[in-house]
């Protein structure tokens, strides 16, 4: 039963940075992290809609994409697979 309730944390945390680890609220953690969280949700939704277009481009033009698109942010420097 005890581990079943550890899980459940670990599940928390993971869907709601608004708490820990072990599941109790956590708004300073969350406040600090807020800004970086939203602007990692800003960059991957421009990444997704980059490459949506990308592919819309590509088979409008009567080409078809063989290879996996990779892009690195340049701000950020992630790299988007």
């Amino acid at each position: 039963m005890f581990a079943m309730v550890a899980d459940q944390g670990s599940d928390v945390m993971a869907s709601n940075p608004k708490y820990n680890a072990e599941g109790y609220p956590d708004p300073t953690a969350h406040d600090g992290l807020k800004d970086i969280i939203r602007e990692e949700t800003e960059t991957d939704s421009k990444c997704w809609f980059l490459i949506k277009i990308i592919k819309f481009i590509i088979k409008e033009s009567g080409f078809e994409l063989l290879n996996r698109i990779e892009l690195k942010h340049t701000d950020s420097g992630r790299i988007f697979k």
